[in-house]
């Protein structure tokens, strides 16, 4: 090795005799240094490339695996959204899976602005309504993609009891309460934690006692989760220190066949229930209702325009669909039941919904007006979105104890829980 380490350097030996004749001997101790050094070097680097060339050799043979790291199919990346007027910063979580769909959430609200999903060609669009930026959703977000709480839907009169404690509420809906009120948990930036185990992010937050005039401290947790199945899973939980009531959901706007696209009413939906929450002119209920003979029949897949335009008192009322469906009562192997499956003929996405919730409001987008522009400056005009939202029946804080009626109200020491599963799918 030595000697052919020698021939490698022939031009720096002679250079080096040629310069110890000249110098002193002090000089050529030190060329002579200079030569060792340069010499263990080039050692140094031939024996790299010698080992490198014998890990290829190995690896091209089998003999070894790689060790270039592979890319995880499952991830969770976090980006920066925008920052709110008190220098917060609103961040969003883009969580992806092995089959290359995507789903982003911001932390805002706990808000999903995109769903990315693939037509029966593999093709991937998002089919959730959003904006590209943070000003949009505060300044005029119709709830899109959000958390709706504390109390999802409408209270009549904004006021209710409990525990002999009469509440009163704000009416930002006519003469109703909405959604939680003047500001709800859809306008509040969540604390956010990346899941350690799947792909997942979990969003925590403390509504105070007295906020939006709901009674109790109430520590909240909604995790978002993303599987390698296409099932976006969204799981709730809450516990509160004093009697409250609560019903809490996710406010988004499909279209499937791609946000931005004109009209849902080519949509088909399946509702199993055979039953809804008849309602007032304000969207108050007023008794549970059987589907049969009315526009509301959804028990097999129906076109939503192809009775949109009825004359029927409730569709007038709503304005279009604006109303609670019960869920079946026959459970999947989760222990869940499903509430309804939409889908659209023109790409074949197709959207199945489950949950363990008593109700599913089914919203048309019936206030959309095109004033409104979204991803990319689309325009969303009237019915261009619609919403599927699994709950409890509106009104409920004022329907305690009656048939039918599933309890609204969480007491300390207990746990109130919620799970839906979207599962995207194309045909």
């Amino acid at each position: 090795m030595n000697s052919f380490l020698l021939k490698l350097n022939a031009p720096l030996t002679s250079t080096l005799i040629a310069s110890f004749s000249l110098q002193t001997s002090c000089e050529v101790s030190k060329y002579g240094s200079k030569a060792k050094e340069m010499v263990i070097q080039s050692s140094s680097y031939v024996s790299e490339k010698s080992n490198s060339a014998y890990q290829v050799s190995k690896e091209k043979l089998g003999m070894t695996e790689s060790k270039t790291p592979k890319p995880k199919p499952m991830s969770v990346a976090k980006t920066k959204f925008g920052e709110m007027t008190d220098g917060s910063i609103v961040s969003k979580y883009t969580l992806s899976n092995a089959n290359g769909m995507r789903v982003g959430i911001l932390d805002y609200g706990g808000t999903v602005k995109e769903i990315f999903a693939p037509d029966r060609n593999g093709k991937f669009a998002n089919v959730s309504l959003g904006f590209d930026n943070l000003r949009d959703y505060l300044e005029k977000s119709p709830y899109f993609g959000c958390i709706t709480g504390r109390y999802a839907n409408r209270i009549a009169m904004g006021q209710f009891v409990l525990d002999d404690n009469k509440y009163k509420l704000a009416t930002n809906n006519g003469p109703n309460h909405l959604h939680g009120g003047d500001r709800g948990f859809d306008k509040y930036v969540w604390r956010a934690r990346v899941l350690n185990i799947g792909t997942g992010v979990e969003f925590t937050r403390t509504s105070p006692d007295g906020e939006e005039g709901y009674p109790g401290n109430l520590k909240c947790k909604v995790r978002y989760i993303l599987t390698d199945e296409n099932e976006l899973v969204v799981e709730y939980e809450a516990q509160t220190d004093k009697a409250t009531v609560i019903n809490l959901t996710n406010h988004t706007y499909f279209n499937l066949a791609g946000e931005g696209s004109e009209t849902i009413l080519e949509h088909e939906l399946l509702l199993p229930g055979d039953h809804y929450v008849a309602t007032d002119n304000t969207n108050i209920p007023t008794k549970i209702a059987a589907v049969q003979g009315t526009p509301m029949d959804f028990r097999s897949f129906t076109k939503i325009g192809k009775r949109i335009e009825s004359s029927d008192e409730q569709i007038e009322f709503g304005k279009g669909y604006d109303h609670t469906w019960l869920v079946s009562e026959n459970k999947n192997e989760d222990g869940l039941h499903h509430a309804a499956t939409l889908r659209d003929p023109s790409t074949g996405r197709i959207l199945e919904i489950h949950t363990d919730q008593p109700g599913i409001q089914f919203y048309s987008g019936n206030y959309l007006d095109g004033s409104i522009t979204g991803h990319g400056g689309k325009s969303y005009p009237l019915r261009s979105g619609l919403c599927l939202e699994t709950q409890v029946f509106p009104d409920s804080p004022n329907h305690q104890g009656e048939d039918g009626w599933k309890s609204c109200v969480l007491h300390p020491g207990d746990v109130y829980t919620h799970k839906t599963v979207h599962r995207f799918y194309a045909e």
